[in-house]
């Protein structure tokens, strides 16, 4: 990290999450402002605040900011001397974003005599170059208000020398996780949901783990990512990688996925990588409609 103070463009659609954020941000001593004018953004740096000042500095903007331009923000940004510079742009998918809109009544502000869906389409345009060029995309599509504000305090509460780690579980019935950078697939275990004793129980209890374990190939296949893990992580680092997320995946994410994503955790906090953990499906219901299916998407017997 160098000695200049950092300097977060809070950026992305509009419901995916900007005002949490910046309160979270807030509440960790960060400057804070929201929906600058861009025109203002250099003296809002070097003019309003306090010369010389080393608190870290976030800022709102989105389609709604007066000169808002997602081609040229990127390259006025960057230029701001005295600062080190970051886009956080936040995504979120267009059936969450119009639930969240229905939910609250509010108009999305760039339909304001039209559907939501209208308005999340043309910001989603209009946000495109911002996105393709941001140095980290936040999907908050799965997370509550109290997961995005770990997750921040995860990614901006302290200087680092390697990556953000999050260590995900998730089912494949679900559909694949949306943030992963690696995806590790465990379906290869016997699938404890059709052992009676198992069922009722996940991941996080030690009879599912010892199960799992029990696997002849789980031992070898830990061991090896975790040692592709432990290679790669220095490598993204010095590549300019700030955010990593390793997901585990198994057919309702419920057994397997959550052993596995537990046990590399802990794995890569004894390697001094400390992993932030997160359980996409956990809460989800057994079910043996979701959990029937193999692999290949063909129906699978009971036992297997």
């Amino acid at each position: 990290m160098t000695g200049q103070p950092r300097l977060l463009l809070v950026t992305g659609m509009s419901g995916a999450g900007k005002s949490t954020v910046l309160d979270a941000l807030e509440d960790m001593g960060w400057d804070c402002v929201d929906n600058l004018p861009v025109a203002l953004l250099a003296d809002f740096i070097h003019g309003e605040r306090k010369t010389g000042q080393l608190v870290p500095a976030a800022v709102g903007m989105d389609s709604r900011s007066r000169g808002f331009d997602a081609n040229r923000l990127p390259d006025i940004v960057r230029a701001i001397e005295g600062v080190t510079p970051e886009i956080l742009y936040l995504d979120c998918s267009d059936v969450e974003l119009s639930r969240r809109y229905n939910a609250t009544r509010r108009r999305h502000p760039l339909a304001r005599d039209r559907t939501a869906e209208d308005g999340i389409a043309r910001d989603r345009r209009v946000t495109a170059a911002l996105r393709q060029t941001a140095d980290s995309v936040l999907d908050t599509t799965d997370l509550t208000p109290a997961e995005l504000r770990d997750e921040l305090r995860i990614r901006y509460g302290e200087d680092r020398d390697h990556p953000v780690i999050t260590v995900t579980s998730f089912g494949y019935s679900r559909g694949m996780s949306r943030t992963a950078d690696l995806v590790f697939d465990m379906r290869f275990v016997p699938n404890p949901h059709w052992i009676d004793a198992l069922r009722p129980l996940t991941g996080t209890d030690k009879a599912v783990q010892d199960y799992c374990a029990a696997d002849p190939g789980w031992a070898q296949s830990m061991a090896t990512i975790e040692s592709l893990l432990s290679d790669l992580i220095p490598r993204y680092w010095a590549a300019g990688k700030s955010y990593l997320t390793v997901a585990f995946g198994c057919t309702g994410g419920r057994h397997r996925s959550v052993a596995a994503a537990l046990e590399m955790a802990e794995r890569l906090r004894v390697a001094g990588f400390p992993a932030n953990i997160r359980h996409r499906d956990l809460s989800s219901q057994p079910s043996d409609s979701v959990e029937d299916t193999r692999p290949d998407g063909t129906a699978s017997e009971p036992g297997e």
